[in-house]
């Protein structure tokens, strides 16, 4: 099914599929259109949704990108916009690495099956109703609009506009962070000090795992660096993994040798980075946060997108139930 132009409310110009022209009255189809989101055009459903779901949707900003892209934020909660005392606050991060493309995505697909079920389905109203959840499908909408379609493992579009990498700019507990703080980074840390977030996952591409703290060893070399909370860590990584479609079997990305045990692993043992967002959520904040690669390659094609979503939908959803454990 595809598209006409509609006005909604008198302010969103959109292309969606199953407009019937009435306005707020309207139902969205329940069929989710597989295909990339522009910039714009991923602002537009966003708002879309959270205009036709006003009780269960909310979009905001937390700032904007390096060339003036709001980061935009879509809550989907039964009392959105307030936070009530007992119910937690999770978050999911797409697109950190403007080339790596299904976090955004997916994000945008969740975001879509949440509102779209809310009504009808018992376990995800529940889910809803008694979590407060936030969904930013892009931290990094400038490498974004750089990025190419069917790139397998390149780096164009990967980092910012400023050509820094985001996932090497947060305060790191070594010092060794890379380049001056940007806005996206900013952007994100004053997010984590508004609202108490208390678990979250950074969705990447280029791999088939799920990833924890720590992210970095003292001596910057690749070697299993434990945090304190190290079996919680690894029972979250677990609860992505067990309940994605093949991540768990471990198999390696066709150019690897080597898959990874149960499709987690620590990040430090992987390979160490410094300035990571998982470690700053950890380190700085009461947030506890891991890092899933969702898929082998970076950018797929558009004809990938509703096998990639299969994949991970139970897996995103089994994830934020963990926040009740």
């Amino acid at each position: 099914m595809w598209i006409r132009k509609v006005l909604l409310l008198g302010f969103l110009s959109l292309h969606l599929p199953g407009y019937n022209g009435q306005g707020p009255s309207f139902q969205p189809d329940t069929t989710i259109d597989f295909r990339h989101h522009s910039n714009r055009q991923l602002a537009d459903l966003m708002r879309h949704y959270a205009a036709i779901f006003p009780h269960i949707a909310r979009v905001y900003s937390i700032g904007q990108s390096t060339e003036g892209r709001d980061l935009l934020v879509v809550e989907i909660s039964d009392n959105p916009g307030v936070h009530e005392p007992g119910e937690p606050e999770f978050k999911y991060v797409g697109n950190m690495h403007g080339n790596e493309v299904t976090g955004r995505e997916t994000l945008l697909y969740l975001m879509q099956h949440l509102c779209n079920n809310y009504a009808n389905d018992s376990e995800i109203k529940e889910l809803v109703d008694s979590t407060r959840i936030h969904i930013l499908p892009s931290m990094n909408p400038d490498g974004y609009a750089e990025a190419v379609e069917g790139d397998r493992s390149g780096v164009t579009g990967r980092h910012n506009a400023n050509d820094l990498d985001l996932n090497r700019n947060f305060p790191d507990r070594f010092g060794r962070s890379k380049g001056d703080q940007q806005p996206e980074t900013a952007a994100v840390i004053q997010w984590l000090e508004d609202y108490p977030f208390v678990l979250s996952a950074n969705l990447h591409n280029g791999a088939l795992v799920a990833n924890y703290p720590y992210d970095n060893s003292p001596s910057g070399a690749a070697v299993y660096t434990r945090s304190p909370d190290d079996d919680i860590f690894r029972q979250l990584s677990l609860a992505y993994s067990n309940a994605h479609a093949t991540m768990h079997l471990g198999e390696p990305c066709p150019w690897d040798a080597d898959g990874f045990p149960n499709g987690i692993t620590n990040g430090a043992d992987w390979y160490s980075i410094d300035g990571g967002m998982q470690d700053y959520n950890y380190l700085r904040t009461n947030c506890f946060e891991i890092t899933i690669e969702q898929y082998c390659y970076k950018y797929p094609y558009a004809s990938e997108l509703q096998g990639i979503w299969e994949a991970n939908k139970d897996a995103l959803i089994a994830y934020i139930k963990e926040v009740h454990k």
